[in-house]
């Protein structure tokens, strides 16, 4: 059987390979922002990237059968509510909102910053699933045509 939509099979072969790095490094970013340039948003915008790479190779209905959109909508808004939780439990026990209430840690290591490496993840997710969902939606949508999907 042969597919039509998406790129050539180049382009395909390249993403297979290319978008675990992407995510690796995506990763890489979101874990050590607390000790290097980068962070939640930067590590958030790589990851969406990763994605966005495999819906342009793949085509968006390859993506509609590969990932669970309603899921990663339901995770980017529940992430808002994990970030609000995680500064409540901070003026819980810490004294203030977004208080850090883990362990410091020894300093340069990464496990030294106590909740920002949470903090980050919790915005890498919240920005890495925003992006990808509106990229995603307005390849789908066409206003010109009423709204309704192609």
């Amino acid at each position: 059987m042969k597919q039509t939509e998406g790129m050539t099979l180049i382009v395909k072969t390249v993403t297979r390979i290319s978008v675990w790095l992407i995510l690796l490094y995506g990763i890489y970013i979101i874990l050590h922002g607390h000790l290097s340039p980068g962070g939640g948003f930067a590590g958030g915008v790589i990851i969406a990237l990763a994605f966005l790479n495999v819906m342009l190779a793949y085509g968006r209905n390859f993506i509609k059968r590969w990932v669970n959109i309603g899921f990663l909508h339901d995770l980017e808004s529940s992430s808002a509510a994990l970030f609000l939780a995680v500064g409540i439990l901070g003026m819980a026990i810490g004294g203030g909102f977004l208080a850090n209430f883990i362990s410091h840690g020894k300093l340069f290591n990464l496990l030294s910053a106590g909740t920002i490496p949470v903090l980050n993840i919790i915005i890498s997710v919240k920005v890495s699933m925003g992006l990808f969902v509106v990229v995603w939606t307005l390849s789908v949508f066409h206003l010109d045509k009423g709204g309704k999907e192609e």
